[in-house]
């Protein structure tokens, strides 16, 4: 056989074998850190929601993308052990569904994306330089929407109209609070409402708190939307109802477990449109250069059946504004 034939069909053999085990190299599948604060069961809607984005972006888990959960359960302390377990795994991007979550993360590194899903004010809280433009390796939705709180406050003044008192149930190690307690201050004096500070730091102080508000006479109950009240929201739903408290929580899962009603964002909305920033980053853009956006979506769902029970008329103006009524 020619020598220059043979040389040549070796070269294409060779040539082909290289091409064929090129395009046989595994394909990167992306890794995503998914810091929750709450429990698995409280959290569910969050990741549902997450969930949906990424389908909505064309990933699907397990097949384009691979996302590790991690639940704090309400700990801080876990979330920070959490934090560095995902950074061992060399995670592409880290989701945070919370402030201390976010802070937890941040702490442990300054080169891994985080991505906010709804946390408290990232500026005063120093997460982000600025929402326009963040700078670091934090971006994301921020969960703050103004006058928030004046609105939760003057719904509980039209169904409650000789409030006077108001216990308001948070979490003070939460950082979020410092900033958002000037503002609920304001707008109490301003509708001349006492405010009863109720500190949570775990399960055990939910009575506790309950007996305080009834102590100091408090006309009604504001909960605020912390990781340790979604974790145990049924049991402030329950001790509100059997303490006949009228309440106003920060979420629909509140209501829908029993509470009375609640006016605040959207928070599935905004898990969702996380994925959106996990996809841009995937793609190549700089966290630091992608503007922290706000809630765009707002919802106020009324419990009726929870309303009977605790001897409460909602006036019909009030009804009518409802995006949801249970009944």
């Amino acid at each position: 056989m020619n020598p220059k034939l043979v040389l040549w069909l070796l070269t294409a053999i060779l040539l082909a074998l290289f091409h064929r085990a090129e395009t046989q190299q595994p394909v990167k599948i992306p890794r995503i850190g998914y810091l929750v604060s709450g429990s698995r069961s409280s959290s569910q809607y969050q990741v549902d929601g997450f969930r949906q984005g990424l389908r909505d972006h064309g990933y699907i888990e397990d097949k384009n993308i691979v996302v590790d959960y991690r639940y704090g359960e309400g700990r801080e302390d876990l979330l920070s052990d959490f934090a560095g377990d995902l950074i061992h795994l060399k995670v592409d991007i880290i989701v945070t569904s919370s402030t201390i979550a976010a802070i937890a993360a941040k702490k442990l590194t300054a080169t891994i994306p985080i991505v906010l899903a709804g946390t408290g004010d990232p500026v005063a809280t120093r997460l982000v330089a600025n929402l326009a433009r963040p700078g670091g390796n934090v971006t994301g939705l921020s969960g703050v929407s103004p006058e928030l709180s004046t609105k939760q406050l003057d719904l509980i003044r039209e169904i409650v109209p000789k409030v006077s008192r108001v216990g308001v149930l948070y979490d003070p190690r939460n950082p979020v609070n410092v900033a958002a307690w000037k503002e609920i201050e304001v707008t109490a004096t301003a509708f001349r409402i006492e405010l009863i500070r109720l500190e949570i730091r775990d399960r055990d102080d939910y009575e506790s708190a309950f007996t305080t508000a009834a102590r100091k006479r408090a006309d009604a109950l504001l909960v605020r939307r912390e990781p340790i009240n979604q974790t145990y929201r049924t049991r402030i739903v329950s001790l509100a109802e059997r303490s006949k408290l009228p309440a106003i929580y920060p979420l629909s899962q509140y209501v829908e477990a029993g509470g009375l009603m609640s006016y605040g964002i959207d928070a599935a909305d905004l898990y969702r449109r996380a994925a959106a920033y996990v996809d841009k980053i995937l793609k190549g853009a700089k966290p630091g250069e992608l503007p922290v956006e706000q809630p765009t979506k707002f919802e106020f769902i009324i419990n009726l059946k929870t309303a009977r029970q605790i001897g409460l008329s909602i006036p019909p103006n009030v009804l009518a504004r409802a995006d949801r009524v249970i009944k």
